[in-house]
């Protein structure tokens, strides 16, 4: 389980998976700098509920692994988080989206 340290502010806890793919859309709007929501339901062993906070470019933001190594990406996952914090919601943080094999086979047959 990783975490998001926001300036003096609480650990919030994410899965490493999550947190890798979710780093790079962070990263990405920050480095627009564009300020931008982030909701998410609160883990297992926390209180039940969500919480949602407001991240800005000017605000300290560390990201905290506990595995070593980075995990292969998911591009339709970010970019699906891309476009849920460019809404007036902000990120929403979903559950990864595979593709379908259906789907691959035909993106495949495309080519």
């Amino acid at each position: 389980m990783g975490t998001i340290q926001y300036g003096n502010g609480d650990e919030i806890h994410i899965e490493d998976r999550a947190l890798a793919h979710l780093k790079i859309v962070i990263a990405t709007k920050l480095r627009r700098n564009e300020s931008f929501m982030l909701s998410w339901r609160h883990p297992d062993g926390e209180p039940v509920g969500r919480s949602t906070i407001w991240l800005h470019p000017s605000i300290p933001l560390r990201f905290t692994f506990t595995t070593p190594e980075a995990p292969e990406l998911n591009a339709r996952w970010i970019q699906d988080l891309m476009q849920s914090a460019s809404s007036s919601g902000g990120i929403s943080l979903v559950d990864e989206v595979l593709d379908r094999p259906e789907e691959a086979l035909t993106s495949a047959a495309a080519q």
